[in-house]
């Protein structure tokens, strides 16, 4: 059997290719040579990432090439393989797989597999170790099948329940001593049908396991196909995806204008206190678990920061607040796509037994991106509106890649299916059509034989053009009511949007209301009466109400009846019963009122709080300048510092990137050179392998050499050179010298066709090539 190093020397280009694209993270740093390659294919976490990317039944072919003695051969693969229900047109490209991955190396007659499999995954086929490795007494019953079988038969049902479950694997298990006398296990290792291996550990043998597998085969029923999956139609998916896109950032804009006016304070281990999560859940009206998932979403979209007050929106969220609907959800969907962090994970308790809070660190999971693609490229492979149920698409998942699947920290496919859903990248469970165009989008696919897209016009996908065709067109106009709610028929406008979200209070996502507090907002900002009838007379598509004009006319005939200034502040009023009736109102007995004339009040309060108590009291303060001229402002929107969103791939960040064909013959020709170099080293005379000495013998072992390459370019003849390198370490090299000229040597190196540009005074040694 020969070595993996001998395996790769004997690849091809295509074969040294393919294995570079099949397993990115070898050639991260480019190696030297071949020798190094193997090196690296060897070791235990390249190993690992290769048979992560492995399918169930890949990998069962992987233990059949382990279970079988050596030496190995295809034939053997493919009976075993066949015995246990797999057919070998099914197994021959798995074990190419495992070939082209150099996972499985050597000739169809002699296959080996690389050690570090086996510390990897050190039970193969899920098989215990042989009783003769295990305990003597264990490996005389199994040198006896006849008193093996007797045993087993004998055998309680719970004993028995025990055994079948270490027979499928893993064939540790794991006890909590002392065991009982009348214990199931405790039979097992009397009767010697287990083996206790440390104190809290028994181990099948696995001379038992292929007894008790000797109906289906010794390496149980192969999975050469992923399972079936039945789904039903979901008609009408594509709408009810654009109606949740559509929510969602309505929701995602609550959130943020909640924040905006009150920020939420940043715990000291970091993240959001859950009293401020259920402050914004309540305001945007969803419930805590969504609250946290769109967080978390905006916060890796860039659109919300943390800054001096705590968490609020950032400065992206104003351009993002008056985008197009559809790149407002694209935003917030591919922020999901990539971000790496669980919301799901938020309420729940961490390896110290403390709540994982909003935008904490504990969230973080790297390889949830990773999750997320999983799911959603099985939605992808089904046909349009497909709606799997959630176990099914567990299944198909367990089946296409077990290793991760079966990893603690995972994302269950039913939370990536629910957050989908919450986002409205699903509709009806099955993916929109302009997901699947938003999921090409961020992958970046390219054409391997264009990468630069300059030979094809293909159409680049638009999924916000797609879900664009899909909302319906932003209006303009309202609907105003004998109620005074306000009906927006539609996605409005930002303009509309701005204009409603001062003069009305939000009822639902198209309803909203005018009440007596909206109207004296919009007056606060600088809106007088006549303002508000024409804004509501120029939106409304239906007369306005009277009862709207008679509202707006009585808060604007009180606004402004009391002005406040600076004393601390001062309180007047034309109204000398209006301003009796504030001094003695016992509700505002804090602001510790002075009488200064039938028309003034003052007060050590400052003019903030001086109105913020009179409007909590129910009266319409304005405030005024030193000229008594009113200061009417809007509020100021406090902003976070722009951050970064993620990036718009959703690649998994543990992932090596992938490699284009270009940077693929790049790589294997710079292998190729290397492995030529190492051989000449190999190959090279000992003269040549050495680094000059000191003093005359190294004078004349340079002027010797000189002699021998003048020679060789009068003669074209091979010959080889030592010399040192810029790093100062020595090699050597077999070239055919061209020319020697002002202090440098041409020389072609026929193996690798290229031209070597040498300095003279680098070369130590010289000998011509027989």
């Amino acid at each position: 059997m020969g070595t993996l190093i001998d395996h790769l020397r004997g690849l091809s280009d295509e074969g040294l290719a393919a294995l570079v694209r099949l397993r990115p993270d070898l050639v991260v740093p480019v190696p030297g040579d071949l020798t190094t390659l193997a090196v690296r294919a060897q070791s235990r976490l390249s190993v690992a990432r290769a048979l992560d990317s492995l399918d169930r039944f890949t990998l069962e072919i992987l233990d059949a090439v382990r279970y079988l003695p050596p030496p190995v051969s295809l034939d053997a693969v493919l009976a075993i393989a066949a015995q246990c229900g797999a057919e070998p047109a099914v197994a021959r490209p798995a074990l190419a797989a495992l070939r082209d991955r150099a996972l499985v190396y050597g000739p169809e007659h002699d296959l080996a597999v690389v050690p570090a499999v086996t510390e990897v995954s050190p039970h193969p086929a899920g098989l215990g170790r042989p009783a003769a490795e295990l305990d003597p007494a264990a490996a005389a019953l199994a040198d006896d099948p006849a008193g093996l079988r007797r045993t087993l038969l004998s055998a309680p049902q719970p004993a028995r329940a025990a055994l079948d479950r270490l027979a499928a694997g893993p064939p540790l298990g794991v006890i909590v001593p002392p065991l009982a006398a009348d214990s199931p296990i405790r039979w097992l290792l009397d009767h010697h049908l287990l083996v206790q291996v440390n104190d809290d550990t028994v181990e099948l043998p696995r001379e038992v396991a292929l007894l008790l597998r000797r109906d289906s085969g010794p390496l149980g029923r192969l999975h050469p196909v992923p399972p079936d999956v039945e789904t039903r139609r979901a008609n009408g998916a594509d709408r009810a995806g654009a109606g949740q896109a559509l929510e969602v950032v309505r929701v995602a804009e609550a959130l943020l204008e909640a924040l905006a006016l009150e920020p939420a304070a940043v715990l000291r281990a970091g993240g959001m206190g859950v009293r401020d999560l259920r402050r914004v859940a309540r305001t945007a009206g969803i419930s805590e678990g969504d609250a946290a998932l769109l967080l978390e979403v905006t916060y890796a979209a860039g659109l919300l920061g943390d800054d001096d007050p705590g968490f609020l929106p950032s400065a992206a969220y104003d351009g993002w607040q008056v985008s197009p609907l559809a790149h407002r959800w694209r935003v917030l969907a591919v922020a999901w796509l990539a971000m790496p962090r669980s919301a799901s994970l938020i309420g729940q308790r961490d390896d110290r037994d403390r709540p994982i809070a909003a935008l904490a660190a504990e969230a973080e999971r790297l390889g949830a991106p990773a999750g997320r693609r999983a799911v959603l490229d099985v939605l992808a492979g089904l046909p349009k509106n497909a709606a799997p149920p959630a176990d099914a698409i567990a299944e198909i998942l367990a089946w296409r890649a077990p290793r991760r699947t079966t990893r603690a920290r995972a994302v269950p496919a039913e939370t990536v299916l629910a957050e989908a859903a919450t986002l409205g990248i699903t509709g009806l469970g099955a993916l929109t059509g302009y997901s699947r165009l938003l999921l090409q989008e961020v992958e970046g696919r390219t054409d391997s034989e264009d990468p630069l897209g300059v030979r094809n016009n293909r159409p680049v996908p638009d999924a916000g053009a797609a879900l664009a065709a899909l909302l319906p067109a932003p209006v303009d106009v309202v609907v105003v009511q004998a109620d005074l709610s306000v009906i927006v028929p539609g996605p409005p406008e930002p303009t509309l949007a701005a204009e409603l979200a001062l003069v009305a209070d939000a009822e639902s996502a198209s309803v909203l209301r005018v009440t007596p507090t909206s109207v004296r907002r919009a007056l606060d900002a600088g809106y007088s009466a006549g303002d508000l009838h024409s804004l509501f007379k120029r939106r409304s598509r239906t007369p306005v109400p009277q009862a709207l004009t008679y509202l707006i006319d009585d808060v604007a005939r009180k606004h402004g009846g009391l002005r406040a200034g600076t004393a601390g502040a001062y309180l007047r009023s034309e109204d000398e019963t209006l301003l009796a009736e504030v001094y003695a109102d016992k509700r505002l007995a804090v602001l510790s009122f002075r009488r200064l004339a039938p028309t003034v009040l003052v007060t050590v309060a400052a003019p903030g709080r001086l109105l913020d108590v009179l409007r909590a009291a129910g009266y319409a303060p304005v405030r005024e300048d030193a000229t008594g001229a009113a200061v009417l402002s809007r509020p100021r929107s406090r902003r976070a510092p722009n951050r970064p969103a993620l990036p718009t791939r959703r690649d998994d960040p543990l992932a090596m990137p992938e490699l284009r064909p270009a940077q693929v013959a790049g790589v294997v020709e710079q292998m190729r050179r290397g492995e030529a170099a190492a051989r000449a080293l190999r190959r090279a005379p000992e003269s040549v392998r050495t680094a000059p000495g000191t003093g005359s013998a190294g004078n004349g072992a340079h002027a010797t050499a000189m002699q021998v390459l003048q020679q060789a370019v009068r003669e074209k003849s091979l010959v080889w050179v030592g010399y040192v390198d810029a790093h100062g370490s020595p090699t050597s090299r077999l070239v055919r010298p061209v020319s020697m000229a002002a202090g440098y040597l041409r020389a072609e190196d026929e193996r690798t066709e290229t031209l070597h540009t040498l300095a003279l005074y680098r070369i130590t040694a010289a000998e011509l090539h027989d």
